[in-house]
């Protein structure tokens, strides 16, 4: 018998969507340095959250979902706000899954619907559907065939030679045809291929590709339509490799403004805060600075150095006993 594989051909489009992808996840690499700053990663995260959320009808905007990720109150819905802390909760735990093994699968719905459906971590019992609005776009196959094709997609993941990043969209479109909770299945997918994808390149976790897919949910549809009705899902995995190349633009752009803006606020913002701690009281040592402004004593001996080298503060008198003097 011939192994189970998703019903998709290698296109030219494929092949040169991974070509960029591959490019500008290098771009992004350099920019930050092989890693995000931290509010970076929190940002990107965040806006994971609440476009896969927002795809699911779930109307709580960036800055509230920010709000309830830092504990505070929000005007929303008690299942908006629990659907964001459940998201929350299982990006975070994201890194500690495995792809292909079907237990770490359960638990992550298990988190991601806890205390919105009974059976969170289950999969479903009765037939399920995709709709837009009132149309049906696809229905999955029943329930009983549920863990007889999960464990062959996952088995498929395990096995499969293929790129992560298509494979991981193949699979996206798999999971979303098995449909195999009551709930909760679209922002699994999304989850999922994230996974997938941070593990062939970690920086790939904070990549808010959801941002994109919100906002061309139309073509998702009917991408994911066109694979269901010619049996063959290749449509769809451009679609997502499309989805991705766009949000990695998005955030090597995001990540070039940030940055700038952190190593400004690094160059400017010590030295004029010494300044002015100066100008009040000249005869405070470096300890004291670097203890008022919550910096590491060595990030103020810099400073201070660079000011001396600009001819902006000079030290009169002895080691013991001496004052600063700023130059104006």
């Amino acid at each position: 018998m011939k192994p189970y594989s998703p019903p998709f051909k290698l296109t030219h489009n494929m092949m040169r969507l991974v070509a960029d992808i591959s490019g500008s996840i290098g771009k992004w690499t350099a920019v930050n340095q092989g890693l995000l700053v931290p509010k970076l990663r929190k940002e990107n995260r965040i806006r994971t959250i609440q476009a896969s959320l927002a795809v699911e009808q779930n109307t709580l905007t960036f800055e509230q979902v920010t709000a309830v990720v830092d504990g505070k109150h929000v005007l929303g819905t008690p299942k908006e706000i629990q659907e964001v802390q459940n998201a929350f909760v299982a990006y975070e735990a994201m890194e500690h899954f495995e792809p292909a093994n079907i237990d770490d699968l359960l638990s992550a719905h298990k988190l991601l619907l806890y205390g919105l459906i009974p059976d969170a971590g289950n999969w479903r019992s009765g037939g399920a559907g995709i709709y837009r609005g009132d149309q049906l776009v696809h229905m999955a196959p029943p329930a009983n065939q549920v863990p007889r094709l999960i464990a062959q997609l996952t088995q498929w993941l395990a096995t499969s030679e293929a790129h992560p990043l298509i494979a991981s969209s193949a699979f996206h479109y798999e999971f979303e045809f098995i449909h195999p909770f009551s709930d909760g299945n679209g922002r699994m997918g999304r989850l999922w291929q994230t996974l997938i994808l941070s593990q062939w390149q970690p920086i790939l976790a904070y990549l808010p590709v959801e941002t994109v897919i919100k906002a061309k949910q139309d073509e998702y549809y009917k991408a994911f339509r066109h694979a269901d009705a010619t049996s063959d899902c290749s449509l769809f995995i451009e679609f997502l490799l499309d989805a991705i190349n766009t949000a990695l633009d998005e955030a090597i752009s995001s990540s070039e403004i940030t940055l700038v803006q952190t190593r400004v606020q690094t160059r400017v913002k010590t030295p004029e805060k010494i300044l002015q701690l100066l100008r009040i009281n000249p005869e405070l040592s470096l300890l004291d600075i670097a203890n008022h402004l919550g910096k590491a004593l060595s990030t103020i001996e810099r400073a201070v150095v660079k000011l001396q080298q600009q001819n902006k503060l000079i030290f009169e008198g002895a080691k013991k006993d001496g004052r600063w003097k700023v130059l104006d």
